[in-house]
């Protein structure tokens, strides 16, 4: 898939973004550790006709931390760079800890958006203080020690692929290894490279700032047709947050996935993720405008 990386510039700060495709636009709002050069999902889209609109969200790769002071000035420069695009209207495409985010915009921008798709995504209050993984991520993930967490972390997995894969299970799925099934190989190349590209910056603890400034009365604000997909064994994101959100949006459903975890995308369930994405999709098209 060619990618077009660019840089937009407004009020002093800097979005970097990623485009990839041609067609119905989707902005997607990627997870946590991610950036704009994400790549889960993105296959089936692309040849199903759709253009994808990464931005890297505040605190990851090249864009300012300083988007991220609020989940209103995120979403206001997310709504600019789509002007600056000529983009009218897109589908939005929330990910994990882009969950906030796109809550976020689909609420308060609901003239831009035709749909809202909610994958794995985080929708109220997450990690406190008081959660170990909140407390391993303070030591991992610190902006002065993530590039060597991660560029460890892809060293031994570019070594010993497998293993690592093993060792990363429990942190993705709520069953064990052997409850998995037969992992495919496929499965953990996917892996290997996302953690060659996985970077935390300033952007993992402004995430977990973010989510919990999202609030009910922001989810009942949304409008547009909402899709809420989420693995019932997900080990990274509880199964709170699918419910909360069909609990509390008014035009939205619920699919839970047989896949084997937090990453939708991958096992031999995934082609549900894609089916029911599509179909959505396919249901609620949007005007194409040119990039």
């Amino acid at each position: 898939m060619e990618r077009k990386i660019e840089i937009f510039q407004c009020e002093g700060m800097s979005i970097e973004y990623s485009i990839i495709g041609k067609g119905e636009p989707i902005l997607v709002l990627h997870g946590g550790h991610s950036n704009c050069y994400e790549e889960f999902g993105y296959k089936h889209l692309v040849e199903n006709g759709f253009s994808l609109i990464t931005p890297s969200r505040a605190g990851y790769g090249r864009t300012s931390k300083a988007v991220g002071e609020s989940l209103a000035v995120a979403c206001t420069h997310y709504a600019k760079l789509l002007h600056q695009l000529n983009i009218e209207k897109v589908h939005v495409l929330a990910i994990s800890a882009g969950g906030p985010s796109g809550l976020y915009f689909a609420a308060n921008y609901p003239e831009l958006v035709s749909t809202l798709t909610l994958q794995s995504a985080v929708t109220k209050k997450w990690l406190t203080p008081k959660d170990l993984t909140y407390q391993a991520a303070r030591i991992l993930f610190n902006p002065k020690t993530e590039r060597l967490t991660w560029g460890l972390i892809a060293w031994m997995n570019n070594l010993f692929p497998r293993f690592i894969f093993r060792q990363m299970f429990p942190s993705f799925s709520k069953l064990n290894y052997r409850e998995a099934g037969d992992i495919k190989q496929s499965d953990v190349e996917a892996i290997r490279r996302m953690n060659n590209r996985q970077r935390s910056g300033e952007g993992f603890f402004i995430d977990i700032k973010q989510a919990n400034e999202i609030k009910r009365d922001h989810l009942r604000k949304i409008s547009c047709p909402t899709l809420i997909l989420h693995s019932q064994y997900d080990g990274s994101v509880s199964l709170e947050h699918p419910h909360y959100a069909h609990q509390h949006i008014p035009s939205s459903t619920l699919y839970l996935l047989e896949t084997w975890g937090h990453l939708i995308w991958l096992g031999h369930s995934s082609t549900m993720t894609d089916e029911k994405m599509m179909q959505f999709l396919k249901e609620n098209e949007v005007e194409i405008k040119a990039l």
